[in-house]
């Protein structure tokens, strides 16, 4: 069960980032936050996100 939980936090965090990633670049903020920050935080994401997801891959294995 722990697993599955963390392969679904995973992939949410992937795509969650990817979204921000996509929206700060796109997106034309209306000053409310700025795009920089978007990406930051999206890039935050998918990295731990992508760790949480290699990790899953390696505890599955054994």
């Amino acid at each position: 069960m722990k697993i599955n939980l963390q392969l679904i936090t995973a992939s949410v965090l992937s795509f969650g980032g990817l979204v921000l990633l996509f929206c700060g670049v796109f997106i034309d903020p209306e000053g409310q936050i700025h795009e920089s920050l978007l990406v930051a935080f999206g890039e935050v994401a998918t990295f731990s996100g992508a760790l949480m997801g290699i990790d899953y891959v390696y505890k599955k294995r054994s």
